[in-house]
């Protein structure tokens, strides 16, 4: 079962590889596509739709947790192991932010349906988030060249899936009507999945390897495909939460480095070989990692 459900994900990664191999596309564009029109529109349906209550908090607590206890051992580690600043901040990048949207949010539909993936959309919202506040943070204060907190200032600023978020909780606690416009809304949502997950196969496909620090590297897939989906296991079993949530929070952590991470090394000139391979490696590891995390959190 675990097969046949990663086998179409691959199937869609896979024909974005192809596809960006042959045709060589403007891939930052279909990016930004999705990115700034597509899932803006799927977060407003999904927080308009979705009933506001405290389970929120406990996803925050979540994400913010995992995240921060991985950057916590990320310290730990360059200390031990003599690692720069521009080293560890590269590590950071590499390990501590998972691919719960192009990655995850698909998976977690094939897995749990309709209702899982609005757990996962409001996932993907909070890791966006961090990933754009911390994420930025120290991809900048590894580059002698810019200003942490100023960077991620800037890039909350320009995250538009946070104002379709924003939107769909006012329109929703205010109750106010879409009326026919909403099938609008639902075209455009509806566009959003596979759009993200053939734009991840397009950026898999830009990445080359050329020169690795296999110790770095396999630090940083050990910490995001084995540690992280066990602290996510930890973190979430005390929480008075349903047991899908629970589920989907584990196998979320389990998902490889995000794409975005790559696109910061790139910017700040922070260790992008190596968080480059992080994401291709790790995308390509988690297709033996991810079903034995889904069969020890679901049984099948």
């Amino acid at each position: 079962m675990i097969f046949t459900i990663l086998l179409p994900i691959v199937f869609v990664f896979g024909i974005g590889f192809i596809a960006q191999r042959l045709l060589r596309l403007e891939t930052q564009v279909i990016s930004k596509f999705a990115l700034y029109i597509l899932v803006p529109f799927l977060v407003f349906r999904t927080f308009y739709e979705q009933s506001i209550n405290v389970s929120y908090s406990y996803m925050i607590i979540y994400m913010l947790g995992l995240c921060i206890a991985i950057i916590l051992i990320v310290n730990i580690l360059s200390k031990v192991f003599g690692y720069s600043e521009q080293q560890r901040c590269g590590l950071v990048l590499s390990s501590a932010f998972m691919n719960n949207g192009n990655y995850g949010t698909p998976l977690v539909l094939f897995l749990f349906g309709v209702e899982g993936m609005k757990i996962a959309i409001v996932l993907m919202v909070i890791q966006q988030l961090l990933m754009s506040t911390l994420g930025v943070y120290y991809a900048a204060k590894g580059s002698p060249d810019h200003d942490g907190v100023k960077a991620a200032l800037k890039a909350v600023r320009r995250l538009p899936m946070v104002y379709g978020a924003i939107l769909g909780v006012a329109f929703n606690l205010l109750e106010i009507p879409l009326g026919n416009i909403k099938n609008g809304i639902d075209i455009i949502a509806d566009a959003a999945i596979p759009t993200i997950m053939v734009t991840l196969g397009m950026q898999l496909a830009n990445i080359t390897i050329q020169k690795v620090d296999w110790k770095k590297l396999s630090t940083a897939l050990t910490l995001k495909l084995v540690t992280a989906p066990i602290i996510a296991a930890l973190i979430v079993l005390t929480m008075p939460i349903d047991e899908m949530s629970k589920q989907i929070m584990i196998i979320m952590a389990a998902t490889p480095t995000a794409a975005n991470t790559t696109m910061y090394a790139i910017q700040f000139k922070v260790e992008s070989q190596n968080v480059s391979s992080a994401t291709l490696i790790s995308t390509i590891m988690s297709l033996v990692t991810i079903p034995i995390v889904i069969f020890f959190t679901m049984g099948v």
